[in-house]
């Protein structure tokens, strides 16, 4: 930043009130209802989840629970 900010007591000029829209910290740090199972998967394909997962910074289970879940969304509804 170039131009630092100068802060007075002064006044500050209309004020509007935002009602607060956030969820709370509870809402934001759920775990998600899961089973465990044992699934016997390709090499090619679990390869193929970790170098995602890597590239993206995430669990490679996560990944697939994704994949599943969206599958089953699809073809619940």
């Amino acid at each position: 930043m170039k131009n630092k900010i100068k802060y007075t007591d002064g006044p500050i000029g209309e004020v509007k009130v935002v009602k607060d829209f956030l969820p709370p910290p509870s809402e934001l740090a759920y775990r998600e209802d899961t089973v465990k199972v044992t699934l016997q998967l390709s090499r090619a394909s679990v390869d193929y989840f970790k170098k995602e997962a890597q590239i993206h910074d995430t669990p490679y289970q996560r990944m697939i629970r994704r994949l599943l879940d969206e599958y089953t969304e699809h073809h619940v509804h």
